[in-house]
C-alpha cells in the first residue's frame, strides 16, 4: 500500500505538475488505503490535499486503517461530504478497485457521478471505481471516467477493451516491485518486427492471397480487402468477385488480378494460397465456401461468410474439422456476427469480450479476431490477447476488410496465423493513433487507412 501510494503521488505531481489543490476521493477498502497513503505524500510535497472519505473508518482493512491515521496525523482534512466548499485543481479516484463485484450505490455512485461532472482532471488508482477489471464494463452502467489510470501490480484486461478505454483515459503502470505473474491476456505490441527482406528475394517470396467476395452493390469490401493485402506485402493477389458483370480491374490498383471463381481453382491452388472469403459477400458467399472450407490451408472468414455460417451448421461442421486435418482459420467478427455464432445477443458479447472470444475459437477450433473496442484475439490452448490500439477514427465502412486483406497479407509472408492476426490488429489500430494524434477528427475513409497503415508495417514501440 506504501509503495502504491508513493506511485499514485508521483503520478499525479508528474502529469499535473501545477495542481497545487488536490482532492482524493477515497472509498471503504485497501483502494482507499491507497488514497490515503498518496494524500499523506502529496501534503509533504507541498500540496495542499483534502479527502473525501466514503466509508466508515471502523471498517476499513487495518492497513487503510493506518494509512487513515497518518494522513489525519499530517493534517488532510478528512470529510465524508460530497458537498466540497471549493474546486481542486485535480481529483483522485481511490473509491473503488479489483474488489468491486456490483454496481456502485448510495454516496459512491453519487461520489462517481461528481467525479464525472467534474471539469477537473481525474487519476484513478488501479482502475476507474467501477469498472470492472476483467471485461471493462461499467457495473450498473456507471464508472469513473478518468483522464489517466494508474494500474498497479498488473495490467488488467478491462483497461483495453469493451468501454475500459473511454473510462480509464491515458494507462500507466507500476508492478510496484511485485512479481505478480503471468497477466490474463498478453498485449499485441510485444510481438518482434518481422525480418528484413532479402534482396535475392521476388514477388514469389511472400507468397499469394485470393480475396473471394464482393457481390453485386459490395464490390468495393472485396477490392478494399485485396488492396490491403497487396499494400502489406503480400507477393501476389488475386480478387475473385461474386459480381459476375463487374469490370476485372481495379484502375486504383492495377497491380491487382482479377480471376472469376477463382474458388474452383485445384484443390493444389487453394492450398498454396491465403484466402480472405466474405468481405461483401453477399448470401453467393455460400457457393465459394464448400471448395475453400475443404482444401484453402490458410483461410480467413469474415462477414457474410461468417454470417452464412451462422445460419447453416453444415458450414461450421466444415470449418471444425479443418484443424484436425492440419488446416488453419483464422475469424474476424465484429460483436453482432460473434453474437450470432454463439446463438447469443449482442450485449452477451460485449460484456466478456474476451470470454467470447475465447469461447469462440474453442467451439470452432480457430484463432478468433473479435474486432470493437480492445480488439481480442484467442485461440485454442493459449492465453488470448488483447489489442490497445485504435480509435472511433476506425469507425467507418470497409476498415474491417482492410483489416481482413492486412492479416492475409501478413500471413502470406511466413507468419503464424496467431502473429498475423496480433500485428494486424495492432498496426491496424496504430494508424487511427496517428491519426487522432496529429488532431484528425473525422473518420479515416478505409482505403486512406491502407496508405497510412503501409508507412506502419512493422510495430516498433510497446503500448
Amino acid at each position: 500500500m506504501q509503495r502504491a501510494g508513493l506511485s499514485l503521488a508521483r503520478l499525479a505531481v508528474a502529469l499535473q505538475p501545477h495542481a497545487h489543490k488536490v482532492r482524493v476521493h477515497a472509498g471503504p477498502g485497501n483502494n482507499g488505503g491507497d488514497g490515503f497513503v498518496a494524500a499523506a505524500l502529496l501534503v509533504r510535497m507541498g500540496r495542499a490535499v483534502d479527502v473525501v472519505f466514503v466509508g466508515s473508518p471502523e471498517r476499513l482493512p487495518p492497513d487503510a486503517a493506518h494509512a487513515l491515521s497518518v494522513a489525519q496525523a499530517l493534517g488532510v482534512a478528512i470529510s465524508t461530504s460530497l458537498d466540497a466548499s471549493s474546486a481542486p485543481d485535480l481529483h483522485i479516484d481511490a473509491l473503488l478497485g479489483l474488489g468491486a463485484g456490483r454496481a456502485a450505490e448510495g454516496m459512491l455512485a453519487q461520489a462517481i457521478r461528481g467525479l464525472n461532472a467534474s471539469p477537473v482532471p481525474v487519476i484513478s488508482a488501479d482502475l476507474p471505481s467501477a469498472l470492472n477489471a476483467d471485461t471493462g464494463m461499467a457495473l450498473g452502467g456507471l464508472a469513473v471516467r478518468a483522464t489517466a489510470t494508474l494500474s498497479m501490480l498488473t495490467l488488467k484486461p478491462g483497461l483495453f477493451t469493451g468501454t475500459g478505454r473511454d473510462h480509464a483515459g491515458d494507462i500507466w503502470f507500476d508492478d510496484l516491485d511485485v512479481d505478480a505473474g503471468a497477466p490474463d491476456a498478453d498485449l499485441t505490441a510485444s510481438l518482434a518486427p518481422l525480418e528484413p527482406r532479402l534482396c535475392a528475394s521476388h514477388k514469389g517470396s511472400f507468397g499469394d492471397v485470393a480475396v473471394v467476395g464482393g457481390a453485386s452493390g459490395m464490390v468495393g469490401a472485396a477490392v478494399l480487402a485485396a488492396r490491403a493485402a497487396l499494400a502489406c506485402g503480400a507477393g501476389r493477389v488475386y480478387c475473385s468477385l461474386l459480381d459476375d458483370d463487374h469490370a476485372l480491374i481495379d484502375s486504383g490498383r492495377p497491380e491487382l488480378m482479377f480471376r472469376r471463381q477463382w474458388w474452383q481453382s485445384t484443390p493444389a491452388v487453394l492450398a498454396a494460397s491465403t484466402v480472405v472469403c466474405g468481405c461483401g459477400g453477399g448470401e453467393g458467399v455460400a457457393t465459394a465456401l464448400p471448395p475453400l472450407l475443404t482444401h484453402a490451408a490458410r483461410l480467413i472468414l469474415d462477414a457474410d461468410a461468417l454470417n452464412a455460417m451462422a445460419v447453416d451448421s453444415q458450414w461450421s461442421m466444415l470449418l471444425m474439422a479443418r484443424a484436425n486435418r492440419g488446416l488453419r482459420t483464422v475469424i474476424t467478427p465484429h460483436p453482432l456476427e460473434a453474437a450470432r455464432l454463439l446463438q447469443t445477443t449482442t450485449g452477451d458479447v460485449q460484456s466478456d469480450r474476451l470470454g467470447a472470444a475465447s469461447e469462440l475459437a474453442s467451439k470452432l477450433q480457430c484463432v478468433v479476431v473479435l474486432k470493437g473496442s480492445g480488439t481480442c484475439i484467442a485461440s485454442p490452448g493459449r492465453r488470448p490477447a488483447l489489442n490497445a490500439t485504435g480509435n472511433a477514427l476506425l469507425a467507418t465502412a470497409g476498415t474491417g476488410d482492410v483489416l481482413a486483406g492486412w492479416t492475409a497479407g501478413l500471413w502470406s509472408q511466413g507468419v503464424s496465423a496467431w502473429d498475423a492476426a496480433c500485428r494486424a490488429a495492432w498496426q491496424h489500430g496504430h494508424a487511427a493513433d496517428l491519426g487522432a494524434k496529429e488532431g484528425r477528427t473525422t473518420p479515416l475513409l478505409a482505403d486512406d487507412l491502407i496508405r497510412r497503415m503501409t508507412g506502419e508495417v512493422r510495430p516498433t514501440s510497446p503500448v
